[in-house]
């Protein structure tokens, strides 16, 4: 049966059954079911089909959301899976890790009473049904062209570029320092938002595609730079950001204090069936500890819903500021508490306990005060307000800066702007180097996979462009 659209009157709000929390406590399974045909037609229809869609001007890849709402609510789904493959290289995967409530969701015109069309849900039940049915096909150029691109990079930006320059019938080689492809989809984010077998079922699509991998690939030291770009006729770099924002005060270098990503990376590759001796160990391994996690972003709420998996003890997140004002997604708060995380807002640590290993973190309380520069509110601490949380396992989920790519690469002609990220033309995409063009969050500083899906295929439209302007020169001489 065809539903009709607006059905928001009368029809609540559904969002897929969630499994119960002590399940999910014990694995690391993705803890949202899937949606049936029905209830992805059903929830689809309640889109007002509004004029001005909001939803698709606040998604960073300008999705036509209404559109594949329209057609998932009259069971045209093949259709549907068209129109929302055209503007996203992985539908999928946002539909999982996407922060919903800040985006497209949270953006709905639905007034907040009816809330909103649970957009992400039935993204991910398009193309999933999309893979099932075999309408998934591999990338098939209508021209295959002379020209090689090499990318740095196997993360989302990568991959998006590698997945637009392949379609158009460029010849593509992704090079990655890692194992695996995906990046921080493989290796950052956890199996409860983001199963493996999801990015590993693209990995193979685009490599059927035609796209070459070339990993554990050391560009700058094995590799050298030059030769890179001299095998190819353009290069793009998208490497991500991954240098972790560390933490002053007494005892920050105390055993026992750790980077969010070398946690999540140990956690994931354990997960994968690797041999991780730092988790067999038990340094990077949750089980039977104390656990802090210092930070209020997606990074913090990764790993303190890993560690609840690893069987903590107990598990803190210490953030400066308030619910309202943390930069995570609030859902994923919801599902933390739930599973038995406790945050202590409106804190932050001004000493870290212990004499051989970290054993405890001091923490001061904070006020909120006038916005700063950057518009968020400042925070101040309260004097005489400091109380000590037991800690056998201290994770800095602090934010990531970009490595010296210069010096990464040994290719001292990249220029960097003052914040580190690489400097390009905003326009082209291109670096300081000529044919060597830069995309993601080395451009963009630490950010969402959807922008960096976004970034990679507009950088790699650029190429196209540049190819084209050049062939028309050359034809005309």
């Amino acid at each position: 049966m065809t539903e009709k659209m607006l059905q928001f009157t009368h029809l609540a709000q559904q969002t897929p059954e969630k499994r119960k929390v002590l399940a999910r406590r014990a694995d690391f399974d993705e803890i949202y079911a899937r949606f049936d045909t029905q209830a992805a037609k059903a929830q689809a229809s309640r889109c007002s089909q509004c004029g001005i869609p909001f939803c698709s001007v606040h998604c960073p890849l300008s999705n036509n959301i209404p559109d594949w709402l329209k057609l998932t609510a009259e069971g045209r789904l093949e259709e549907a899976y068209e129109l929302s493959s055209a503007t996203n290289t992985f539908p999928e995967i946002c539909g999982r890790i996407c922060p919903q409530d800040r985006l497209c969701e949270g953006n709905c015109v639905i007034e907040k009473g009816f809330d909103s069309v649970t957009i992400g849900a039935v993204e991910r039940y398009i193309t999933d049904t999309a893979f099932e049915q075999g309408w998934v096909k591999p990338i098939a150029p209508k021209t295959e062209r002379r020209q090689s691109i090499g990318i740095i990079g196997a993360g989302p930006a990568g991959l998006a570029a590698a997945e637009a320059l392949r379609s158009l019938g460029y010849q593509v080689t992704v090079y990655d320092r890692h194992d695996r492809v995906g990046g921080l989809l493989i290796y950052g984010i956890p199996g409860f938002k983001l199963e493996k077998d999801i990015v590993l079922r693209r990995w193979k699509w685009l490599e059927d595609g035609g796209i070459k991998f070339v990993l554990n690939a050391d560009i700058g030291g094995a590799t050298s730079f030059a030769s890179l770009r001299a095998a190819h006729d353009n290069i793009l770099i998208a490497t991500g950001v991954y240098k972790p924002r560390e933490i002053a005060g007494p005892g920050s270098g105390l055993p026992g204090i750790v980077p969010a990503l070398d946690y999540l990376i140990t956690s994931n590759r354990h997960g994968l069936g690797d041999s991780v001796p730092d988790f067999t160990s038990g340094r990077l391994n949750a089980a039977g500890k104390n656990v802090v996690v210092i930070g209020g972003g997606d990074t913090a709420m990764d790993c303190v819903r890993t560690a609840i998996r690893q069987n903590a003890k107990s598990v803190t997140c210490l953030y400066r500021r308030d619910r309202e004002n943390m930069p995570g997604s609030l859902r994923e708060v919801g599902n933390a508490e739930d599973e038995g995380v406790v945050f202590t807002w409106l804190a932050a640590p001004e000493a870290f306990l212990g004499d051989d290993h970290v054993t405890g973190v001091r923490a001061t309380r904070m006020h909120l005060g006038l916005p700063d520069a950057s518009g968020r509110m400042s925070v101040d601490p309260i004097a005489g307000s400091s109380f000590t949380v037991p800690a056998d396992l201290v994770i800095k989920a602090l934010g990531f800066d970009p490595e010296d790519a210069p010096a990464a690469f040994n290719e001292p002609s990249l220029k960097l702007t003052g914040w580190g990220t690489l400097k390009i033309d905003p326009a082209s995409f291109e670096t300081s180097l000529p044919g060597v063009f830069a995309a993601g969050d080395i451009v963009r500083g630490a950010s969402l996979v959807v922008w960096a899906i976004r970034d990679g295929r507009d950088a790699a439209a650029s190429m196209h462009r540049q190819f084209m302007a050049a062939e028309m020169l050359q034809a005309a001489e």
